[in-house]
């Protein structure tokens, strides 16, 4: 199988256009997004990132038939470096996923090894790859909480749905803390599309005590913004590393699945943060 792309930016994707789908291998699907234009406005403008982490996907919708023809089913894990130059556009991948459909393949490992070579070359980076088969995945898929402090019984009052990061602010009546915080209230819309994005926001960070009302203040203020996933969690990240000041900060989203393909875009200030695949009640 042979792959190769062209980048282009995010208004040539096939995000919003009617599709055709394709039921035999077509790796020409893929779509890159460039990460530089989308941090250069919210102050990273260089190669040297802020943060470290990657983009994990989870996908649900993926089949091909074996050398007999018989179809198998199975659960694909998929991470994106942050590093990488380009983001894959979500609706390529269902795409590029649902080719593999009619496409007779070796074994499971035929199909993880060209995923990841595809998916690498699309990125210009190395992208991790994980099949599971679906006996084996209810085995080893765990599903739960986040290990923290949930703010969503917090009785805010909120006039602000577009993101405003002069809501955060530290607790100065606070010790320094070390905590995990999440709300299940991040909301955000398709850059392109405007479809929403619900997701679960987690912020582990260390240093001084954020005021947890002002987060969740902030956190709602996304409800009406347009904007990829991964940029929403980067911006997440700097606005709290500009106005909270934290020693250590990691942020991670948990979206909602659309089109069979979930994304869970990681920011750290440094490696260290365990990052535990654990799927949100809603994905």
């Amino acid at each position: 199988m042979n792959s190769k792309h062209t980048s282009l930016d995010a208004g040539a994707s096939p995000l919003g256009k009617p599709t055709s789908y394709r039921s035999q291998y077509a790796p020409e699907l893929l779509f890159p997004i460039v990460r530089s234009d989308n941090r250069r406005p919210i102050g990273i403008a260089s190669d040297i990132l802020p943060f470290v982490g990657e983009d994990l996907w989870n996908a649900y919708e993926l089949s091909w038939l074996n050398p007999k023809g018989k179809p198998i089913v199975a659960l694909g894990e998929f991470r994106v470096p942050v590093t990488s130059p380009y983001l894959i556009e979500s609706k390529s991948l269902k795409l590029y996923l649902n080719s593999f459909n009619q496409t007779r393949c070796e074994d499971i490992n035929d199909v993880a090894a060209t995923i990841a070579r595809d998916l690498s070359a699309v990125v210009s980076a190395s992208v991790l790859v994980k099949l599971r088969l679906l006996d084996d995945a209810r085995t080893q898929r765990v599903f739960g909480i986040p290990s923290g402090i949930c703010i969503d019984a917090l009785d805010v009052e909120v006039d602000s749905y577009t993101p405003n990061a002069n809501l955060l602010r530290v607790d100065n009546g606070k010790k320094a803390e070390d905590e995990t915080l999440y709300t299940h209230l991040l909301k955000s819309n398709c850059l392109v599309t405007g479809q929403p994005d619900w997701g679960t926001l987690i912020v582990r960070y260390s240093g001084p005590a954020i005021d947890r009302a002002a987060l969740l203040r902030y956190i709602i203020s996304f409800r009406e913004h347009n904007e990829f996933h991964e940029q929403c969690v980067e911006r997440i990240f700097m606005d709290i590393s500009q106005h909270c000041k934290p020693e250590r900060l990691a942020v991670w989203a948990r979206y909602t699945r659309r089109g069979g393909l979930d994304i869970n875009p990681f920011r750290a200030s440094a490696p260290g943060f365990q990052l535990e695949n654990i799927s949100e009640m809603r994905q």
